[in-house]
């Protein structure tokens, strides 16, 4: 990971995402797409450097956003023990905290029920997708 933590500007954009359910950590050299980024240079760059992945996968990213990072993969992000102590070590602090969790499904949810009241799924088909939403939020955060 520290030879991706080098690549970190805007001249020299490296970033991992992938976990084991997508098959692994890859190491991607974004500087060629950071101008046809879709959120912008800003979103990228702040990532540079850096394991994106559950950034990556919280934004819920197409399959185009998924088929542009094949061309732009470096390889498999080689892991050592030391930085395996540490990613658990971050993920029980994190715990410890209440850091992530059931809130960023909250948030998502919420956003899907404006989109789908903005869509004008009123009526019927608005009212079933708006209880089954507050029933998915009530399991996920009990």
């Amino acid at each position: 990971m520290s030879e991706v933590e080098e690549h970190n500007t805007e001249e020299d954009c490296w970033m991992v995402i992938g976990n084991e359910q997508t098959g692994g950590p890859m190491v991607y050299d974004v500087t060629k797409y950071l101008d046809e980024h879709p959120g912008g240079v800003e979103v990228m760059t702040e990532l540079a450097g850096q394991d994106a992945d559950e950034f990556f996968e919280e934004i819920g990213h197409s399959m185009d956003a998924r088929d542009i990072l094949k061309g732009l993969v470096i390889g498999k992000l080689k892991i050592d023990e030391a930085e395996v102590q540490r990613k658990r070590e971050a993920a029980e602090a994190a715990l410890a905290k209440g850091e992530g969790g059931p809130n960023i499904v909250v948030i998502v949810v919420v956003v899907l029920a404006i989109m789908v009241g903005g869509l004008g799924l009123g009526g019927e088909m608005g009212s079933k997708m708006g209880s089954k939403i507050g029933e998915i939020v009530v399991n996920i955060v009990s």
